[in-house]
């Protein structure tokens, strides 16, 4: 008797640690998608990193052309007889990331799924694909638009020289300048997924859009201190952060009052089927007994 109860305990322990080790596996065929994905792209990045620097160099090209000065004769210089080569591996880990998130997102998600219900998964989906594009936005906005007029700012600084004055050039190092623009893109992709975190709060109810209205002071406060607190400490990047960071909140508002209104007339939509269903449950059963009493006044 006593071995037959041990044995059921057992039974019991296996049973309620099979679905973890089931996880711990899929965890891990996850984990080594996204890990071999990212390692590829690093490969693939590094192959071609002098490529990638020379194509994050042109918005430096261009802020020098709306200096008036020649682009052709932009210069950078690293110090240190190994700094262009960490440089390179920095530029390769940052570009490898960025190719690979749309298969880490894909595994985060397949990871995830099952234990998600079919309108969870439904309503999950968009933001997955929302994420990236906001953030290539984000990027987009400081390749084409921000470094250079940022560059423009620091260029302007120079001084020819002449006339009792020194001459002060800008040679910015490589090593720095990566950090710049990387810090950029950073900065303006995390920003850009202000609307998806607000949305995503708004759908499950922890935020509304007057309670998000209300606060519009506060969150422009803090789009300084986060601009401050991300971006170089000079007023143009904090300024064009912030501006960017409150227009996305003014969005983010419009969201939430967009998924408000539509919960509200799914809500009407349910209301009103519902007393539908009821009058016509009200007209079946107020028929059934005339039905009754027919049959019993013919069967006499």
């Amino acid at each position: 008797m006593r071995k037959s109860l041990v044995s059921a305990e057992d039974d019991e322990i296996d049973k309620s640690s099979a679905p973890l080790i089931e996880h711990l596996i899929e965890l891990r065929t996850r984990l080594m998608w996204s890990i071999g994905g990212f390692f590829v792209a690093f490969l693939v990045c590094f192959f071609f990193a002098k490529q990638l620097f020379n194509l994050l160099v042109i918005p430096f090209k261009w802020a020098t052309q709306w200096a008036g000065l020649d682009p052709q004769k932009v210069e950078l210089i690293y110090t240190a007889p190994q700094e262009f080569f960490f440089t390179q591996i920095k530029l390769a880990m940052f570009g490898g990331l960025v190719i690979a998130f749309p298969l880490i997102a894909s595994q985060i998600y397949k990871f995830v799924a099952p234990g998600l219900y079919k309108n969870e998964r439904s309503a999950f989906l968009p933001f997955l694909i929302a994420s990236p594009v906001l953030f290539l936005m984000g990027g987009a906005l400081v390749y084409f638009f921000f470094t250079p007029m940022v560059m423009w700012f620091f260029l302007a600084m120079q001084q020819s020289g002449g006339n009792g004055e020194v001459q002060i050039s800008l040679l910015p190092k490589v090593s720095e300048y990566l950090s710049l623009i990387m810090t950029l893109i950073f900065s303006f992709g995390l920003v850009f997924q202000l609307p998806v975190v607000t949305t995503l709060m708004a759908r499950v109810g922890m935020v509304t859009s007057q309670g998000l209205a209300d606060k519009r002071k506060w969150a422009i406060v803090i789009a300084f201190v986060v601009a401050a607190v991300l971006t170089p400490p000079d007023p143009v990047s904090q300024i064009g952060l912030a501006l960017p960071t409150i227009l996305l909140y003014e969005i983010s508002i419009w969201t939430a009052r967009m998924i408000e209104r539509k919960r509200e007339q799914e809500k009407l939509a349910s209301e009103k089927q519902d007393a539908e269903d009821g009058n016509a449950q009200q007209s079946q059963a107020a028929s059934t007994p005339l039905e009754g009493t027919g049959s019993g006044t013919n069967a006499g």
